[in-house]
């Protein structure tokens, strides 16, 4: 996003969540007010993917999306090991919240969209 602020709590958010994990309360309020800075940007899909983030958050007390698979590793091994390593609902998590930092990648925004689109199917 454009505004410094949001940015700003883009990375707080990050910051917390490698702190403290999944403190649902205080992650609800400051990814609702996230979204309040996606709403004054007019940023459709974020201020989407937002609501259904804390919305998800709120009914599970945890994040139960799995984070994104980019392409499949060749070996099979490293490919368990990274899954273990990065699918857990604080890492998919802060996957989720880092893309709406950069919305001129056009990666970031499929990324987004396939968010949105799990959601739906969640």
């Amino acid at each position: 996003m454009e505004n410094q602020k949001a940015n700003k709590l883009v990375d707080k958010i990050l910051k917390d969540l490698d702190e403290s994990g999944i403190n649902k309360e205080a992650l609800i309020d400051d990814i609702k007010e996230l979204r309040t800075y996606a709403l004054e940007e007019q940023i459709p899909l974020v201020v989407k993917v937002l609501r259904l983030t804390y919305e998800h958050l709120e009914e599970n007390s945890t994040f139960l999306i799995p984070i994104l698979d980019d392409e499949p590793l060749e070996d099979e091994e490293e490919g368990a090991e990274g899954v273990n390593d990065l699918d857990t609902p604080v890492e998919s998590l802060k996957y989720l919240i880092a893309l709406t930092k950069n919305l001129n990648n056009k990666g970031n925004i499929a990324d987004l969209r396939e968010y949105k689109d799990l959601f739906a199917r969640y």
